[in-house]
């Protein structure tokens, strides 16, 4: 039995409400179509090196930039299947400084440190509040206790996984390189590179702050620009996989190979605002259960925009939600502040 909270579009419609308001009130230049700087928040994904598929463009030697990003994902998942049980219900927050410079040609070095935590959410009301005022099922979040956070996950009774605390503290560091491929440095950029990352357990695994494994992880990322009558569009994508040594989160179950990709798309109509699109998915990251949470391909939708307040600063507000139901969060808000030097 499947007892499941579906936020679907209607719950994007005040995060793109306050993008719209946001673009009404800006007048700058200097925007550029890339991906979202973000990845599955799920309180079990977000442990493990999954990168976001990043610029297929490198900063160039002796440049770079720093990004503050801020996932804040709503979590509420019930699911049994025979002698399985799990419970994911809270919110969990990541923030993250991602740098990264230009160490010589066509060659990037980066790092990131994030903070994350979990906690109750404090979007419970108003999630409920949404559902009830348009009559929407509600999947049981309403027989649950409100600004909860509880992550567990039974086995014939046996509590295998259980998180009831709210924490926050330094997460997985990742270090990180990459290697321009192709760019032909024209007015419309077509670009290709290969990225590669480092993520190294120094994060507390107990309390769900990292994952307590090595994980490496390297991929393709590629873009394409194109001048419209109306500004320009770009599509972008990436693809590539990541090794995993045995962590500390249901070792008996974690797989140490996944795989990962996505795809997406953006359109420029002024040089101050891009909206953009994004489907990004990934294998699972255990194996041996029949619930979708922990060993079903994730797949979710990221839809948004970038306002750029100068030639240096933009700032990304986006919304993500579970296209395949139960593998990632309800829904998460993302924004990521850039700013290039």
């Amino acid at each position: 039995m499947i007892q499941r909270n579906r936020i679907g579009a209607h719950a994007s419609a005040p995060f793109l409400c306050m993008f719209m308001v946001l673009t009404a009130a800006c007048s700058c230049l200097g925007a550029e179509i890339t991906p979202f700087y973000t990845s599955n928040q799920s309180p079990i994904v977000q442990i493990f090196g999954l990168p976001a598929a990043e610029s297929a463009i490198l900063s160039p030697v002796g440049k770079g930039k720093g990004t503050l990003i801020l996932d804040i994902a709503n979590n509420f998942s019930v699911n049994r299947q025979g002698a399985e049980e799990i419970l994911l219900d809270g919110e969990s927050y990541r923030t993250t400084l991602a740098l990264r410079y230009g160490i010589a040609d066509r060659l990037e070095a980066g790092l990131d440190v994030p903070v994350v935590g979990h906690a109750g959410g404090i979007f419970d009301s108003f999630i409920e509040g949404w559902h009830e005022f348009f009559s929407l099922p509600e999947g049981g979040r309403k027989d649950e206790p409100r600004d909860r956070v509880l992550y567990r996950y039974q086995r014939g009774g046996e509590n295998r996984l259980l998180n009831a605390d709210s924490s926050f503290g330094i997460g997985d560091i990742r270090i990180s390189g990459a290697w321009q491929l192709y760019n032909d440095r024209q007015q419309n950029p077509r670009a290709v590179a290969l990225r590669g990352s480092l993520k190294l357990p120094t994060g507390e695994s107990g309390r769900l702050h990292g994952s307590g494994s090595t994980d490496f992880s390297l991929w393709l990322t590629g873009s394409d620009d194109y001048a419209l009558a109306f500004g320009h569009a770009t599509l972008f994508g990436a693809a590539g996989g990541m090794v995993m040594t045995g962590g500390d989160i249901l070792p008996g179950q974690q797989r140490k190979i996944a795989g990962f990709g996505s795809l997406g798309a953006g359109w420029s109509p002024l040089d101050w605002i891009a909206f953009k699109a994004q489907l990004s998915g990934h294998t699972p990251f255990f194996r041996g259960s029949g619930l979708r949470e922990l060993s079903s391909a994730a797949l979710q939708l990221l839809i948004g925009g970038t306002l750029a307040f100068s030639e240096r600063i933009s700032l990304d507000i986006g919304v993500s939600e579970d296209v395949a139901v139960g593998t990632s969060p309800d829904i998460a808000l993302h924004l990521a502040l850039r700013r290039q030097f």
